[in-house]
């Protein structure tokens, strides 16, 4: 079916609006040529077909065109390929065809843009197949990942029309991978939307109210930017500096999670905003030095705080971002942000890879530099044939660090780490052998175990031993994804022949229990020891990874995860499974079926109360129904490896009497007589709350703890934490494992 008069104005207009963008990257009339056959093959390939929403399907390419030109910066063959994205996917056409229309170059970028298909190991989990054939990507043409990340963003504005399970699948995705992924690669603009549109989609309420109260307190905020601004403008024009400057609002995502992470109000948050300056620097002298001049002329005017500090120029981060940050003190005794940077970096900053890989071509010096060395790691990474998907996909989330140090070599040679990295990890960075062979290091000359943590500046010799080898513990005090993948490959190489030992442990302890293993018991087994095959279990058995020691107690107990019985589950029809990338035509309405009660397990990850909004995973191995917090860290990650396995269905509290869950509350405060009293009585005499367990401990004035209660519900625990507040001294409350 051909589209309409009215779909056909729709697309001209979009079609317009996409040439006039383009204007600025043709060099020829080739270039012009060359879309104008791209858009008018894709136009015919995709005759007809109409998105979830019921728009045409046509205007996604051409959206997502419009992205790859406007808001990364990329070139006419990206464009080409993005208005191609879809059509070998979709269509008759082939990656032959593309390449005798199009040439060698473009039909490639098409085909890493091309989803996978055709038959997938039962073991593994399709979309993180999917996922590593994109990043494959990597080791031919990185434009082909920006397309994607442009791909992703489209899907993310248009989720609306998707249905719940798939919205929780898409921004599981997205939130764990896409949203990395595209800070990784510098494009500061693009993350921060699709972490608000994944909180958009995920959180409405709280999305909404944050906006509201965004917006109710942007007059009271833009008067006093402009009260801050005004001295270092004049100081700055004096200065004859030709300069913008702005102040940036927070992004709601960022807002919400410091909210969550410690669990305060929006009206505590006090750095809502910081104040960027923009400068078109002059020839000489350099521009490092012409941004310190201006970091000179501010910290003349305010008092920076010493601690807050961030010099990205003389070391930039890994995805080229460079910039001065200091925080200041503001009138009213307010701190505030000040970025500095130049045209060059603000370019880089918000354009990402294409400004970089741009202004790197255009200068004299081609040395590698962070981000290369980075893509270099990825592209090694990419070539193991022993890894499987989500073992690839883990460690590749791992190299997206968001959070940086900078350490150095006794010669002297900085290397970036993420935050957290222990000396173990400086020893993979440095060589796999060196890791192998780690049994301490020298940190700032001082002899320290291997996993200590590292501090930016901290410089780091490794000792190592020819007896020494790698543990399987040693898992436990590495964050970058080198260091990971070398120890298992090195357990795995060295630990191949304990496969049969540790499956005849097992039958030779079931034997003393008089137990068959049959398939019931090895499926129990396999995942109460974590482990994602019997294959595994067997493995970390004979590895003595795990004991045996608590088998008979495991076999004996019900279920893995705490029962819930006073879970109801509301069946929907939502027919149409679609994925996001190709969401075609039409839907029907969602009825409400009869309710049928089932027994779900509690996530031990999260522990959700009754009343906290929940999502059903249905576990691949044991096809348990585990319920998660929405917000739970841990779904993101399943939702972006196994995202079939998201509980299609909407699982909402029952009315009927609910049993108490025991959580722990995490509490800070100044010491004081009597605070011990005041605790019991608001937790026994005002709310009549059994407590478990109190752990307080005093020092210096200061006293924290840990309080484990027994509590109905979300609403019950919230009012309570509220009320604790409020007593007097109280500074801190926390719920644990939110």
């Amino acid at each position: 079916m051909n589209y309409t008069a009215e779909d056909e104005k729709l697309i001209e207009i979009k079609w317009n609006e996409l040439k006039e963008s383009c204007k600025k990257i043709f060099k020829n009339e080739e270039d012009r040529n060359l879309i104008n056959r791209a858009f008018f093959l894709a136009k015919e390939a995709h005759q007809g077909v109409r998105r979830r929403s019921g728009e045409p399907y046509f205007l996604h390419p051409i959206a997502v065109a419009k992205i790859v030109v406007d808001e990364i910066g990329l070139g006419v063959k990206s464009v080409v390929a993005a208005l191609l994205h879809d059509v070998v996917e979709d269509t008759d056409y082939t990656v032959e065809d593309m390449e005798h229309i199009f040439g060698h170059k473009i039909a490639t970028m098409v085909d890493g843009l091309t989803k996978m298909s055709g038959v997938f190991n039962a073991d593994t989990s399709k979309q993180a197949e999917y996922f590593r054939k994109v990043l494959l990507t990597l080791s031919d043409d990185v434009r082909v990942i920006l397309i994607k990340i442009a791909d992703r963003l489209h899907n993310m504005r248009t989720l609306g029309a998707m249905p719940q399970n798939k919205q929780i699948k898409i921004t599981g995705e997205t939130i764990y991978l896409f949203a990395p992924l595209a800070y990784r690669l510098g494009l500061y603009a693009i993350k921060t939307e699709l972490e608000d549109l994944c909180m958009k989609y995920r959180f409405p309420k709280e999305y909404e109210e944050i906006t509201r109260q965004i917006n109710e307190t942007s007059a009271a905020r833009e008067e006093y930017i402009r009260k801050f601004n005004a001295p270092i403008i004049e100081a700055l024009d004096r200065n004859g500096i030709k300069y913008e400057i702005s102040g940036r609002i927070k992004s709601v995502y960022s807002i919400w999670t410091k909210m969550v992470r410690k669990q305060i109000p929006f009206s505590e948050i006090y750095d809502l905003f910081a104040i960027r300056i923009v400068f078109q620097p002059l020839e000489f002298p350099s521009e490092k030095t012409q941004c310190w001049q201006a970091y000179s002329s501010i910290t003349d005017i305010y008092t920076p705080k010493p601690d807050r500090l961030r010099d990205w120029i003389s070391i930039p981060k890994a995805n080229g971002y460079e910039a001065l940050h200091s925080t200041v003190m503001g009138p009213d005794g307010i701190w505030v942000e000040v970025q500095i940077r130049t045209q060059r970096m603000e370019d880089i900053a918000e354009r990402g890879f294409a400004a970089h890989w741009k202004y790197k071509h255009s200068s004299i010096s081609h040395d590698e530099d962070e981000f290369d060395k980075w893509l270099k790691m990825i592209r090694t990474a990419l070539e193991s044939p022993t890894q499987n998907a989500i073992d690839f996909l883990d460690n590749f989330k791992l190299s997206l660090y968001t959070s940086e140090i900078a350490v150095f070599t006794p010669k002297g040679e900085a290397r970036r780490l993420p935050y957290g990295a222990t000396a173990l990890d400086f020893a993979y960075d440095v060589h796999t052998k060196i890791g192998n062979k780690a049994i301490g290091a020298k940190i700032n000359h001082k002899i320290m175990p291997i996993t200590t943590t590292l501090s930016s500046g901290d410089q780091v010799e490794i000792i190592t031993s020819e007896s020494a080898k790698p543990k399987a513990e040693w898992l436990e005090y590495v964050s970058t994804s080198k260091a990971k993948q070398a120890i298992k490959n090195f357990l795995k190489r060295e630990q191949e022949h304990n496969h049969q030992r540790g499956m005849d442990m097992l039958e030779e302890r079931l034997a003393q229990l008089n137990i068959t293993p049959n398939n019931r018991v090895i499926r129990k087994l396999t995942a109460a020891y974590g482990s994602n095959s019997k294959d595994e279990l067997y493995t970390k058995i004979g590895a003595g990874i795990v004991s045996l020691d608590n088998l008979e107690k495991i076999i004996k107990t019900n279920s893995k995860n705490k029962i819930l019985k006073f879970w109801t589950l509301f069946i929907k029809d939502n027919d149409n499974d679609n994925e996001d990338d190709n969401p075609i035509t039409t839907h029907k309405e969602n009825t409400p079926q009869p309710d049928s009660r089932e027994q779900l397990a509690v996530a031990e990850c999260c522990h959700p109360l009754p009343g906290d909004k929940v999502v059903g995973y249905k576990d691949p191995i044991t096809h348990q129904i585990i319920v998660h917090k929405a917000s739970c860290d841990e779904l993101n990650r399943l939702a972006s490896q196994h995202g079939e396995c998201i509980v299609k269905e909407e699982i909402k509290w029952s009315q009927f009497k609910t049993e108490s869950s025991l959580v722990s509350i995490e509490i800070v405060g100044i010491d004081r007589m009597g605070l011990l009293v005041d605790l019991a009585n608001v937790v026994t005499n005002d709310f009549s709350i059994n407590m478990r367990h109190i752990n307080i401990q005093s020092h210096d004035g200061i006293f924290e703890g840990t309080l484990s209660l027994y509590v109905r519900d979300a609403e019950s625990l919230n009012d309570l934490q509220d009320r604790l507040r409020k007593i007097k001294g109280m500074e801190s409350v926390k719920r644990q494992n939110i």
